[in-house]
């Protein structure tokens, strides 16, 4: 106990000096590991907080699996009372869906619409922001960003086009080259016919892709406009835990083979999820070399302290200081240097997160530059997590290379001849 003691405050003492210099070397080491811990906290929950954000979007607004084949699905009927009959399966709903022309006072958009069976998908009530989920008769309900984009509200009346027919608009315009009549012309009307739609609600999910691209409508109205009778283009499965709809694939795909497309929402958005997953590995390791540069900082210090105590030290190895002694007394500086570090970089990244939109407005407007773009991110506000665990290996691994920085100068110092080291003046 005494002898830990006497290497703290040895530690202590040596972490003070009289001159200026070198307190300022220490100030700067130990500003280092906060500034490294300070990014890699914020960066990494970030990150984290973007996939776990975005895969509760996904599941809430897309089914956890999709089953379809290549053109449109008949009989579906009969298909969707099989699938659920399946023990993990809590759900099934048809769906119809495509892109259209949306036209609302001369304004534009060309959206998907995604013609549903609301009794059978009612979650998606969570998501309305003004107005009702009623999709009955001729309603529909559009995203936030897409009735800001067109300047709606609940009540109005929009004008809807499909697009399913287009190859034969472009072949009854070219017989009306050809042959110029009323007949070709009424023909040609009654390919391009509107559908309206009142608006009854509108919907937000705080992702920007679907609340600019979707417009939700009654099945019959998807089926209307793209001449599909009674099929659909596909079955939206809803299960009891959405992490093991690969699992559910794999057994619908035996249970049903032939020509059926079974795709899980993680299929869908593989590439999003694993690219984000591989920018946060490479992100951990590129911003310890935060933590790695201030980690030379320290050993730079204690060589310096080490240079300058050349002859405390020749004294205290004269006393009957054993070598294990030494070096501890260098170890501890290290440690203390990380202990503060880490401590100041935490309490300032957990900071910085609690604040982090605000902290993302505030430099927009110092700066005049959009830091946080809604069309880019897909996130109406800057998303983060906070995974004990990774903090946990931040923290220790910060500290680990912090103390390991203080070896180098510790065996330097151990390795003093006491006589050389007294004669130093």
């Amino acid at each position: 106990m005494n002898f830990l003691s006497a290497s703290l405050f040895l530690a202590r003492r040596y972490l003070k000096p009289k001159r200026t210099f070198l307190s300022v070397i220490t100030l700067i080491s130990v500003l280092g590991v906060t500034l490294g811990i300070t990014v890699l906290i914020l960066v990494i929950s970030v990150m984290t907080g973007f996939q776990r954000e975005l895969q509760r979007k996904v599941i809430g607004f897309d089914a956890h699996l999709v089953i379809s084949k290549e053109g449109i699905l008949d009989h579906w009927q009969e298909l969707s009372k099989k699938i659920s009959d399946l023990p993990q399966v809590r759900s099934i709903a048809p769906f119809v869906q495509g892109p259209v022309i949306v036209e609302f006072q001369h304004r534009r958009l060309t959206p998907n619409i995604r013609g549903i069976d609301p009794n059978k998908e009612a979650e998606l009530k969570k998501f309305i922001k003004e107005g009702s989920f009623d999709l009955s008769g001729e309603n529909a309900i559009i995203g936030s960003e897409m009735a800001s984009l067109l300047g709606l509200r609940v009540g109005d009346k929009i004008t809807v086009y499909s697009s399913h027919n287009l190859n034969q608009i472009l072949e009854e315009l070219s017989r009306m080259q050809e042959k110029e009549g009323k007949v070709s012309v009424n023909e040609l009307r009654q390919l391009v016919l509107p559908t309206e739609l009142t608006v009854s609600g509108i919907f937000e999910t705080g992702r920007y892709y679907y609340d600019s691209e979707f417009l939700l409508v009654p099945l019959h109205i998807g089926q209307e406009l793209y001449g599909l009778g009674n099929s659909v283009h596909g079955l939206a499965l809803f299960i009891d835990n959405a992490e093991g709809a690969d699992v559910v694939q794999k057994i619908i795909r035996k249970q049903f083979p032939g020509d059926l497309v079974v795709a899980t929402w993680m299929d869908a958005n593989r590439q999003l999820f694993d690219a984000i997953a591989m920018e946060r590995h490479v992100m951990f390791f590129l911003l310890m070399f935060i933590v790695l540069v201030a980690a030379f900082g320290i050993m730079n210090t204690l060589i310096t302290v080490t240079v300058q105590k050349t002859r405390e030290i020749g004294i205290l190895k004269a006393l009957g200081a054993r070598t294990g002694q030494i070096i501890m007394i260098f170890l501890v500086q290290g440690m203390i240097v990380g202990i503060i570090g880490v401590a100041s970089g935490l309490a300032l990244g957990m900071t910085l997160i609690r604040f982090r939109n605000e902290v993302s407005q505030g430099l927009s407007s110092l700066l005049g530059v959009e830091i946080f773009s809604r069309t880019i991110y897909q996130f109406s506000e800057i998303p983060a997590e906070v995974v004990p665990s990774d903090v946990l290996v931040i923290c220790l691994s910060a500290f680990a290379i912090c103390s390991l920085a203080a070896l180098v100068p510790a065996w330097l110092a151990s390795r003093l001849d006491p006589v050389k080291a007294l004669r130093c003046e």
